[in-house]
């Protein structure tokens, strides 16, 4: 028996007014047991897959297409009405994520076009009620992901392009269809609120939270305020573990758990979004796999798995998580492409993998011919491409053995002056020749 949204609504009013009436805040936020606990386990999974799905994947235009397009907000919305994702499976899709190598999956609970896709009682607008579908999709996710021992994170925006109370930020001003006269920034602050409790009592463990959209009012005159410190405090509160997560592009805000960049490595800014100090967080860089986010039917360039492999072997040189995305199609299936590139990346991940996960940032930083990770006293440097058959490496740790990883084959090295040179030999044309040196 399905319970009627009313009584929803009431039940999770009383967690909300439980859970915010409890004492301390994020002001001074010093981390739990769980949730350093969540920090390190988060660490050491290294590669992640991002989702991005909702009704804008039925006009196959990416996430961006209400704003985008300036449509009326209520036309756009007609399209939740045709969204019937037939071929969603949530085993198939954990199955192929898990075979990617990857130990996470973060999905768009609800993006900046508002649309929610669970059965929320907050609204509507939502893939229970405002479709034919009639199907949780998070609540599918989330079981699936508990039989397959795969951690869930939950994308959520801040940003509101459709409703009413939203007070309209710099992105979406020309969407048509709102009512200004009913801008009410504590009745939205409430809803989300609600939403976020409703996301972190019903589905099961979820370790993060990943916030969106404070950029939509970083041009105001006045600051505004997001009151991140109570809504982080409330994350924290419902589920202890739970890690929070902001892609604010910004250095990262007190009670926050883990430090995003978009589209770009840990100090590097090819994209304007990531010129921000390096934190001592859990460090996560968000990239696509083809050009877009959401599902564009035009968009088939997906970067190759050998570009893919080196992205994530970068990353985790900068001692960095890589939550790699998928935009699903509007029938609910995976992109082939997409699907056929995690099956290559976990087939590496199979043989290679012990250089990646649970490793931290290796001695040498990102050079033109690769990078390092280290695990222990072990140090694996990973080269992509190199012109000489030497190379020279600055450590001040002591080598004591060089072969190649996953052989018997040794390497000869000889100390130099600020390091070693590692004598290498010509380097066999692979994705990633990797050596691994034994140190003290």
């Amino acid at each position: 028996m399905r319970i009627p949204k009313t009584m929803k609504k009431l039940f999770l009013s009383i967690v909300l007014l439980v859970a915010v009436a409890l004492p301390a805040t994020a002001q001074g936020y010093v981390p739990t047991e769980e949730n350093l606990k969540s920090r390190k386990e988060f660490s050491e999974d290294r590669f992640g897959i991002f989702i991005h799905w909702g009704i804008y994947s039925m006009f196959a235009q990416g996430e961006w297409y209400l704003q985008n397009a300036g449509l009326n907000r209520d036309e756009y919305a007609k399209a939740a009405d045709g969204f019937y994702p037939h071929r969603f499976d949530a085993r198939e899709w954990v199955s192929a994520i898990k075979a990617s190598g990857a130990k996470y999956i973060c999905i768009t609970s609800r993006h900046h076009d508002s649309f929610s896709m669970w059965d929320t009682a907050e609204s509507e607008f939502d893939i229970v009620d405002a479709t034919p579908f009639k199907r949780d999709v998070l609540k599918e996710l989330a079981e699936e992901c508990q039989k397959q021992d795969i951690a869930l994170h939950f994308y959520y925006s801040h940003a509101d392009w459709s409703r009413d109370d939203y007070p309209r930020g710099r992105t979406a001003y020309w969407v048509t269809g709102r009512d200004k006269s009913k801008i009410s920034w504590e009745s939205y602050y409430n809803f989300m609120n609600r939403q976020i409790t409703e996301l972190l009592t019903n589905y099961g463990p979820i370790r993060a939270i990943w916030f969106d959209g404070w950029w939509d009012h970083d041009e105001d005159k006045t600051p505004f305020d997001w009151r991140l410190n109570e809504q982080y405090a409330l994350v924290h509160k419902l589920q202890p573990s739970c890690l929070v997560a902001n892609n604010h592009h910004q250095t990262p805000f007190e009670g926050e758990d883990i430090q995003v960049f978009e589209r770009d490595l840990p100090g590097e800014n090819t994209h304007g979004l990531s010129g921000q100090e390096i934190s001592r967080l859990p460090l996560e860089t968000c990239q696509t796999m083809n050009g877009m986010w959401g599902y564009k039917v035009t968009d088939q360039e997906y970067k190759s798995t050998e570009a893919l492999i080196r992205y994530l072997v970068s990353t985790a040189g900068k001692g960095a998580n890589l939550l790699l995305n998928v935009g699903p199609q509007p029938n609910g299936e995976l992109p082939a492409v997409a699907v056929e590139r995690m099956k290559e990346m976990g087939e590496w991940l199979k043989a290679n993998g012990e250089t990646i996960y649970a490793t931290e940032a290796g001695d040498v930083k990102q050079q033109e011919w690769g990078c390092t990770t280290r695990k222990g006293d072990r140090l694996f440097v990973h080269i992509f491409a190199l012109e000489n058959e030497a190379l020279y490496l600055p450590l001040e740790c002591k080598v004591v053995s060089a072969k190649v990883f996953g052989t018997d084959q040794k390497v000869k090295f000889q100390k130099v002056a600020g390091g070693i040179l590692l004598e290498c030999g010509k380097v066999e044309d692979k994705v990633d020749y990797i050596i691994e040196l034994t140190t003290k």
